[in-house]
């Protein structure tokens, strides 16, 4: 994608997670988030099935621990949780979605555009 004249890797994070693909619809967006690595900070796009909200956390003490699901559910990528009037929310730890394997190729990629068009075709 480009975003203001920069060059941005896209993910759909249906595919990252292991899940079905779906057709794209006009509630699908690209959230733009940076993550962050030992060796630099990268901006990527996620793509997602939707957004209901946008939340302003102002106090880290208000999140929460992710409790341990057992096997049934991986909280390798939860950063926390939060408590808001309608529920909790799982907050995602965005600079863990994509291992150093998968953030090298996004790089690399980044770095040899004409390959990332030569795929595409």
């Amino acid at each position: 994608m480009n975003l203001r004249g920069a060059i941005v890797p896209v993910v759909d994070l249906r595919l990252r997670f292991g899940l079905e693909s779906v057709e794209y619809t006009k509630t699908t967006v690209v959230i733009v988030v940076t993550v962050h690595t030992e060796q630099s900070d990268r901006i990527i796009g996620m793509v997602v099935d939707g957004v209901s909200d946008v939340l302003n956390i102002n106090n880290a003490a208000d999140i929460k621990e992710a409790p341990n699901f057992g096997s049934a559910v991986s909280t390798e990528f939860i950063n926390g949780l939060v408590a808001l009037d309608s529920g909790m929310v799982m907050l995602l730890d965005v600079d863990r979605l994509l291992s150093v394997e998968e953030m090298f190729s996004l790089e690399t990629m980044r770095s040899s555009p004409s390959q990332v068009l030569a795929r595409a075709s």
